[in-house]
C-alpha cells in the first residue's frame, strides 16, 4: 500500500515568474490507500542512431534465445542483459541504391526510420516519408507538453548536396513529419533545457533568459517557493524525489554554463554553439540527462537522438582514434582500421548505456523508467566497408510497459523489413498504422506471449 498525505494530480508542475517546470512520478500521484496499478506509467519510446555502421564481428551475439553471448561493443550493458533484445535479419530496402547509384550514407538516415527510398536529389524537391516517431508523436503527443523531441550532436547544413547527389536534410535528419519535411535535430542542450522547462513549448521568453543569465540566476530560483510549498504537503519519500529531481535539474543547468564559458572548442577549432561542450562525450551526456527529465517530467513521450550525423568525419581523440570516422570505415578489411572502427563502436554504446543504466535506477510507478520504455539503438548500415543494408544492428532496451519479452536474441529471416518492426512498436505503442515506409505486416516474437 502506498498511503500519501494528499492527493496530488499527474500533470502538476511547478510553476515561477514566467517558468513552468514538471515533475517526477510521485507517490502522492496515486490516490491514497490505493496499490500503483500496473501499467499505470506512460510509455516511452526512443531511437537512439549511430552512423557509419558497425564492425558487425564485434556486435552480433552467438547464440538464439536466452543463451546469447555479450560481445564486445555490448559488454557495457551485460548486468542488464535480461532488459535488453538483440534483434538479427532486419533490412532496409530504402536504403538500398534502386538504380540510383551511390549515396548510401544519405539514403541510410533517411530510411532509417520511415522505411522509404529518399528521392535522389540535391534541390528543393526532396521526398522521403513519414517517420515512425512522429506516426507515434501524432497520436500521444497531445498528452505531454511536447509531441516529440529530436536531438543531437554535430550540426549539419538542411540544403545543398551532402551524398553524391542527395541532399543533405537527408544525411542529417531521421526523424520526419511528413514526405518533405525533416525535423531537424536540436544539438545546444541550453535549447533543449529552455524548451523543457521554459514557460511554453517554445521556451523562455527573450526577457526571461536575459534577466536571468544577467542575475546569473538558476531556472530553479524561479520555482523555489512553489517547490517548497509543495515540498511540505509530500510524505518522506516524495521529498527525497523531489529532492533528487531538483539536484538534478540544477547540475544539468550548471553543466551547460560551464561549457557556453569555456574556450575548449575554440582551442579544437570546432564551431559549437553557445551552450554546447567541446567534448564530445560530455555532450553526449548532457543530451542523454535531458532525455531523462523529458521523461520523468512527462514533458514528451517520443525522443530521437543522432550521436553523430550520418557520414561523420568526427575523430574520436580521447579514446586513441585521430582518424576520421567514416573514412575509417572504408578500411578494405585493413586490420588495424577495422579495430579503431570497433573502438568507436564500443565507445558510442558505452555512452549509450550510462543512460540505460540511469533509466534503469530511475523509480517511475511501478517500476522504472527502463521498464516503461522502449529505447531502440542502432544504425541504418551494418558493414560500412560494403554499405549493407541487411542484418542490421537492432537492440532494444526495455520492457514497453511489458509489451516486449526482453532477454533474448530472435533471429529473423533475410530481408525482413525493418518497418514490420516499426509497425509493432506503433501497436504496442496504442498507435494503429496499416502500414509504414515498405512494411508488409508485424514483427512477431517481440513478446513470448504473442
Amino acid at each position: 500500500m502506498i498511503l500519501t498525505r494528499k492527493y496530488l494530480n499527474r500533470r502538476k508542475l511547478l510553476q515561477g515568474l514566467g517558468v513552468t517546470m514538471g515533475l517526477p512520478m510521485l507517490d502522492a500521484m496515486t490516490p491514497a490507500a490505493t496499490k500503483v496499478p500496473a501499467g499505470s506509467s506512460p510509455t516511452r519510446l526512443a531511437f537512439v542512431y549511430v552512423p557509419n555502421g558497425i564492425n558487425m564481428a564485434h556486435w552480433t551475439p552467438q547464440g538464439q534465445g536466452k543463451g546469447f553471448e555479450i560481445t564486445r561493443v555490448l559488454e557495457p550493458l551485460k548486468d542488464h542483459r535480461e532488459q535488453l533484445t538483440l534483434l538479427t535479419g532486419l533490412t532496409h530496402n530504402g536504403g538500398r541504391a534502386l538504380g540510383d547509384g551511390p549515396g548510401d550514407h544519405a539514403r541510410a538516415a533517411a530510411s532509417y526510420l520511415t522505411g522509404a527510398h529518399p528521392r535522389k536529389t540535391a534541390g528543393a524537391d526532396i521526398k522521403n516519408g513519414p517517420s515512425v516517431d512522429q506516426l507515434a508523436a501524432l497520436s500521444v503527443g497531445k498528452q505531454s507538453r511536447l509531441a516529440s523531441l529530436e536531438l543531437g550532436i554535430e550540426d549539419g547544413r538542411q540544403v545543398g548536396s551532402c551524398d553524391s547527389g542527395y541532399s543533405c536534410a537527408y544525411s542529417n535528419n531521421i526523424s520526419w513529419r511528413s514526405d518533405s519535411s525533416p525535423m531537424p535535430p536540436e544539438i545546444n542542450p541550453r535549447n533543449v533545457f529552455a524548451r523543457l522547462f521554459g514557460s511554453g513549448a517554445a521556451g523562455e521568453s527573450p526577457e526571461m533568459v536575459t534577466r536571468r543569465e544577467r542575475n546569473r540566476r538558476s531556472i530553479l530560483d524561479f520555482v523555489l517557493e512553489d517547490a517548497k510549498s509543495l515540498r511540505a504537503d509530500l510524505g518522506t519519500g516524495d521529498q527525497r524525489k523531489l529532492d533528487e529531481y531538483l539536484y538534478s535539474i540544477r547540475d544539468i543547468e550548471a553543466r551547460i554554463e560551464r561549457a557556453s564559458k569555456g574556450d575548449a572548442a575554440k582551442d579544437l577549432g570546432l564551431m559549437q554553439p553557445e551552450g554546447a561542450p567541446a567534448e564530445y562525450a560530455e555532450h553526449v551526456r548532457i543530451m542523454f540527462d535531458l532525455m531523462t527529465a523529458a521523461f520523468r517530467t512527462n514533458s514528451t513521450r517520443v525522443l530521437t537522438f543522432m550521436m553523430a550525423r550520418e557520414g561523420s568525419a568526427r575523430p574520436y581523440r580521447e579514446i586513441g582514434v585521430p582518424d576520421g570516422h567514416h573514412p575509417l570505415t572504408h578500411h578494405r578489411n585493413d586490420p588495424e582500421m577495422m579495430e579503431k572502427v570497433a573502438k568507436i563502436n564500443c565507445y558510442h554504446f558505452s555512452l549509450f548505456s550510462e543512460w540505460i543504466n540511469r533509466l534503469a535506477a530511475t523509480p517511475d510507478g511501478d517500476g522504472t523508467l527502463l521498464d516503461h520504455s522502449a529505447i531502440v539503438y542502432g544504425s541504418g548500415i551494418s558493414d560500412g566497408n560494403k554499405h549493407l543494408h541487411h542484418d542490421l544492428p537492432v537492440l532494444i532496451a526495455g520492457r514497453m510497459n511489458g509489451k516486449i519479452t526482453p532477454g533474448r536474441h530472435i533471429f529473423y529471416d533475410k530481408d525482413t523489413p525493418m518497418t514490420n518492426f516499426y509497425l509493432s512498436l506503433l501497436t504496442n505503442f496504442g498507435v494503429k498504422a496499416e502500414s509504414i515506409g515498405d512494411s508488409n505486416g508485424e514483427l512477431k516474437g517481440l513478446s513470448e506471449l504473442a
